[in-house]
């Protein structure tokens, strides 16, 4: 009996695409939360020819273009050390992102257009390991009042058999602090759009990438084609004449956004979207308390790739 409590993850960047670095526990182990792997995902091709009768090919049915997706979230806390990459860095850099240290101060992570890391990542459910390799994805990050905040990946690598290997030391999660409730005490900044004094409910901001399996006759990769950073901010619904959101939402103009979780060194965790442009603006409801709910995209400035930055600090 397999039980779904005895699921985790270890990862590694690749050196050379595709090739297995062989994480271990002890190193490359990351604590997450609602581990899903899709074991195979393939493109099924059937023969065509005719066979003097109707019905389904006696030839049966190719299972092409096989790979494997898993998805999982990650609380969205520091390493506890300032200057010193969180455990899931690895997977920040797999989904698109750059990571620039800054000894004993920071670690940054922004979107790239070439050079993509891939990484190998190693599921174990209660005793079954899915290896996958060669794995790019995309993110989410997410900041609920009351909650943790999370970043939820969406990953695709290429297929290898299901086996029984175990696990390669103990696991043992380093450089995962835990993360901080989302509220009024441990949010020490929070604009959005430019304005600092809204009473922010959730926001979550997508670098939605763009995810393609690509296999030819002598190669297999996943591409990551396009960028498109964006996501919903739900806020208390202010007076018009001390914030006109609807304003902001028919003006081309753009704004900063941030918002800044912690204050012990080594657990700050900064989310930046320097340039926020408003799409929309509609009323909800939050237990009685009118909303306003306000999707946006981030824009980069022509400089380009600097449309999100994650800092660690």
């Amino acid at each position: 009996m397999a039980l779904t409590r005895k699921k985790f993850l270890i990862a590694k960047i690749e050196s050379t695409y595709g090739t297995d670095p062989l994480p271990v526990a002890g190193t490359n182990a990351i604590q997450v939360t609602n581990l899903e792997v899709t074991p195979i995902e393939s493109d099924n091709v059937q023969a065509a020819s005719y066979q003097g009768f109707i019905g389904n090919s006696t030839r049966g049915t190719l299972v092409a273009n096989k790979r494997v997706s898993v998805t999982f979230e990650v609380e969205l806390g520091g390493s506890g050390t300032a200057g010193t990459a969180p455990a899931f860095g690895p997977l920040l850099q797999a989904a698109g992102m750059s990571e620039v240290v800054v000894s004993s101060t920071s670690v940054t992570y922004a979107g790239v257009s070439a050079s993509f890391s891939s990484a190998s990542l190693y599921c174990f459910y209660d005793g079954t390991r899915h290896k996958i390799t060669g794995a790019r994805g995309t993110v989410t990050f997410n900041m609920t009042a009351g909650q943790f905040p999370t970043a939820s990946f969406q990953f695709i690598g290429i297929y290898n058999a299901p086996d029984d290997t175990a696990v390669s030391g103990t696991f043992t999660v380093a450089n995962q602090a835990a993360a901080l409730e989302v509220n009024d005490t441990n949010v020490t900044t929070c604009t959005f759009h430019g304005v600092t004094s809204t009473r922010l409910e959730s926001i979550d901001l997508a670098l939605n990438n763009t995810l393609l399996y690509k296999e030819t006759g002598s190669s297999q990769e996943v591409l990551i084609t396009d960028r498109a950073a964006g996501g919903t901010a739900v806020v208390e619904a202010p007076a018009v004449g001390t914030t006109d959101f609807f304003a902001k939402a028919v003006a081309p103009a753009t704004a900063a956004s941030s918002i800044v979780i912690g204050a012990t060194v080594g657990n700050i965790v900064t989310l930046n979207a320097p340039q926020t442009d408003i799409t929309g603006c509609t009323y909800g409801d939050t237990n009685g308390v009118i909303s306003l709910s306000m999707p946006y995209l981030a824009l980069p400035t022509t400089a380009g790739n600097n449309e999100v930055s994650l800092v660690f600090t």
